[in-house]
């Protein structure tokens, strides 16, 4: 089942855990969906890589995080979007929802790399927001922003709402401001953006893997964990073969079409205002909602260029298109259900059930069913 490089090196799939903390049970699934990324393009799963002894394409990598650097990328032996699952930028802060917003005015605070290009480009696809690097910064940001209603504050890189706070007044700014770390908003930044009622979150995405393209449109769904939180439950996905043209060539109601549009514009955007940046795995959330003078609003908040929860729905999809005859449109459900009591259908292909030491009894599946449209 070994495929030879061109380069004349076996090549092998390695799973690569980058992030700084990552529970047992996401590592677990990392690794099944490595091998299955391995099979859809007809070579062998290795295991994790050594970082220090990747020979360049020897190894297509699945990072469990985003790679942040082009040098490390390159040490990596990462040249391009063929490489990987998931995506490389230029800088940290190019993989966080920082990059979504404009700053404030010319000479706000910034990290090195900044672009002012990008929040241009985006204009139309995103909500009315900032980020901000500063504390001063955030103050001007926030006068602004609540002059025309609430806003909302957003940790950058915190996921699934996590560290969001409602803004209604300064002071309530001011208390937020105060349990910012300094390094943390200088490095980092914070996202100010408005505040919306009656959210619903599409994610729209692309995947390409071995020649083969899917991209999807659908909604996440939020379930009770183990302690009663409200967490992500998974992704209900319709997934096309082909690039964003042929989503868009599918019956679409006017709110998932200009979703659609919107994802493709920040994707567009991205590639031209990063130099460095490549993905195989593209992911953004689009909020639509209603502001706070009653007008229905929509805007991509945020993006997400490695594996995540909606992965193993984009690689049941991929193979699903690679059978022979097989279906060019299909359903993917990707399911996170906590405690012992979840009932999987028979269907369901089961990446993981059992007891992990950081949130508990947990299973995870993915099912896959027939679309209208072939």
């Amino acid at each position: 089942m070994t495929r030879v490089d061109t380069a004349g090196y076996s090549r092998v799939v390695q799973t690569y855990p980058n992030r700084s903390r990552e529970p047992g049970h996401e590592r677990y699934v990392h690794q099944a969906l490595a091998q299955r990324l391995a099979h859809l393009q007809g070579i062998d799963y290795g295991g994790d890589c050594d970082p220090g002894s990747v020979t360049a394409g020897a190894v297509y990598l699945v990072p469990s995080g985003t790679v942040v650097g082009c040098a490390h990328a390159e040490q990596l032996g990462l040249r391009d979007e063929q490489d990987l699952f998931g995506g490389v930028v230029p800088w940290a802060f190019v993989a966080t929802k920082a990059i979504t917003h404009p700053l404030i005015c010319a000479d706000a605070q910034a990290p090195d790399g900044w672009s002012t290009a990008f929040a241009e480009q985006v204009r139309g696809a995103t909500l009315d927001g900032f980020s901000v690097f500063s504390r001063a910064d955030a103050r001007r940001a926030a006068e602004r922003l609540l002059a025309r209603g609430p806003l909302r504050s957003k940790p950058v890189r915190a996921t699934g709402g996590r560290g969001q706070q409602l803004i209604d007044s300064l002071q309530a700014l001011e208390q937020a401001l105060a349990e910012l770390d300094e390094h943390e908003l200088g490095e980092c930044g914070l996202v100010l953006e408005e505040n919306l009622q009656e959210v619903v979150t599409f994610s729209v995405g692309q995947v390409r893997v071995g020649g083969r393209v899917a991209s999807y449109y659908g909604t996440q769904r939020l379930t009770p964990d183990n302690a009663g939180e409200s967490v992500y439950g998974g992704s209900d996905l319709v997934v096309v073969a082909g690039r964003f043209e042929a989503l868009l060539g599918l019956d679409l109601s006017p709110e998932v079409r200009q979703a659609v549009e919107q994802a493709q514009q920040y994707d567009a955007a991205a590639s031209a205002c990063y130099p460095g940046f490549f993905a195989s795995r593209r992911n953004y959330d689009i909020a639509l909602g209603i502001d706070a003078h009653g007008r229905q609003r929509s805007g991509v908040l945020e993006q997400s260029w490695r594996i995540g929860g909606a992965s193993s729905a984009e690689i049941a999809a991929l193979e699903a298109f690679a059978r022979p005859g097989g279906a060019t449109v299909v359903r993917v459900r990707s399911v996170e259900a906590f405690g012992e009591g979840a009932q999987v259908p028979s269907a369901a292909q089961v990446l993981y059930q059992g007891h992990d030491e950081d949130v508990g009894f947990i299973t995870k599946y993915v099912l896959v069913e027939e679309h209208g449209n072939r």
